[in-house]
């Protein structure tokens, strides 16, 4: 019983060695093959290693993508010169000016709009420049029949991003072969003919040209002429009208001239002249403000002679009855008044208009406007600092 229960025991155990032996031969190859699997898989979350560049940074689109970007290819308009001086020229001359420029980019050019000026015209051959292309702005302007310095701009606009407006400039000095003298008049009403002047016209090269017209601003002033003579010099005798031209300030006379030569252009002289009235007002209207309490206005008036002459006034008056003179003071040549304007009664009245005359000695009166105003603004409400 012994020995057969010994040979059962062995038994078991073969058995048991015999099944890990098989069990193990059947996992290796299995455990072999997903190591292979594994090995050739990548890791989708696994971390870099510290030696190695990150996976975003072999990014191969990005370097096409910046290389289409806008500004890497763009085109540049260059001028030679930003500035044409025709340089000193006649009157009613045709001027001819260009600018020469180049794209200077690496893009097409494409010129948009020209602005021109008053008076000029410009010419383009075409609007599209290649890159490296060039091209020319030709400008034409015709000088002013007048004395002067011109000064005009143009505007060159096109698809440069970095100067998408180009300014360009023509200028010229216009002279005319005659000279007139004297360039500008002040013109005193305390005398019979206003202090002005005779008026000399002379050629500066010695040629022969006569008087076509001579105007004036609102015919203040007028000139007897013979238009058939020629002469290379001329000397007139304005008279001016005192009437009319207590009503201006300043003014301009025109003198037209032309040549014998029938390629000569007519030129025209011009003068302006300036009104110096007897007497200023400063202010020269009265304005008065007014909030919602409507309480009189304090103003300051001063009358001064321009030609230092002494003069007295006589009275004062207001048409309406809103001005008030509160004092009234002689200083050299001058008066000073001080005045209150007072408003007229009534909410209803939003404004109000009233004349206030001076009356001088041996003078005729002085008119001075008065206007008040009522102010819609309502005042704010203070807020306290607690509030």
């Amino acid at each position: 019983m012994i020995i057969s229960s010994g040979d059962g025991n062995m038994k078991t155990g073969r058995f048991i060695v015999i099944v890990f032996v098989v069990s193990y031969a059947l996992l290796l190859p299995a455990g072999c093959q997903q190591q292979a699997k594994v090995a050739e898989e990548p890791v989708p979350d696994a971390a870099p290693d510290a030696d190695k560049a990150p996976v975003a940074a072999k990014a191969p689109a990005e370097t096409p993508v910046k290389a289409t970007q806008p500004g890497k290819s763009a085109p540049k308009i260059t001028f030679e010169n930003l500035e044409y001086d025709f340089g000193t020229v006649g009157p009613r001359q045709k001027l001819l000016g260009e600018f020469k420029f180049t794209n200077t980019g690496d893009a097409l050019l494409k010129i948009t709009k020209v602005e021109k000026c008053c008076g000029a015209v410009t010419r383009l051959e075409k609007t599209d420049y290649a890159p490296g292309e060039s091209g020319v702005l030709k400008v034409e302007y015709r000088s002013a029949s007048t004395a002067s310095t011109m000064k005009k701009r143009l505007y060159v606009n096109s698809n440069d991003k970095s100067t998408p407006r180009t300014t360009l400039t023509i200028q010229a000095k216009i002279e005319l072969r005659v000279t007139v003298e004297p360039r500008s008049i002040k013109l005193l009403l305390k005398d019979e003919n206003v202090a002005c002047p005779k008026i000399t016209l002379k050629s500066t090269k010695n040629e022969p040209f006569s008087i076509t017209s001579f105007k004036c601003t609102g015919d203040y002033i007028t000139a007897e002429f013979d238009s058939s003579i020629h002469a290379t010099e001329f000397a007139l005798e304005p008279k001016a009208d005192m009437s009319k031209l207590k009503k201006a300030k300043s003014g301009r006379i025109s003198i037209g001239v032309a040549y014998s030569d029938p390629d000569a252009a007519p030129e025209t002289a011009t003068i302006i002249f300036q009104v110096r009235s007897r007497f200023s007002i400063k202010p020269s209207m009265l304005i008065a403000i007014y909030g919602q309490s409507r309480e009189p206005v304090k103003k300051s008036l001063w009358i001064t002679n321009n030609y230092g002459e002494d003069f007295e006034v006589e009275s004062t008056s207001s048409k309406e009855g809103h001005v008030k003179v509160l004092s009234q003071k002689k200083i050299g040549r001058r008066y000073q008044f001080e005045l209150k304007i007072t408003p007229p009664p009534g909410a209803d009245v939003k404004r109000f208009t009233d004349t206030f005359t001076i009356n001088l000695k041996d003078d005729e009166p002085l008119l001075i406007n008065c206007r008040g105003i009522y102010s819609t603004r309502s005042a704010k409400p203070k807020v306290s600092k607690g509030s």
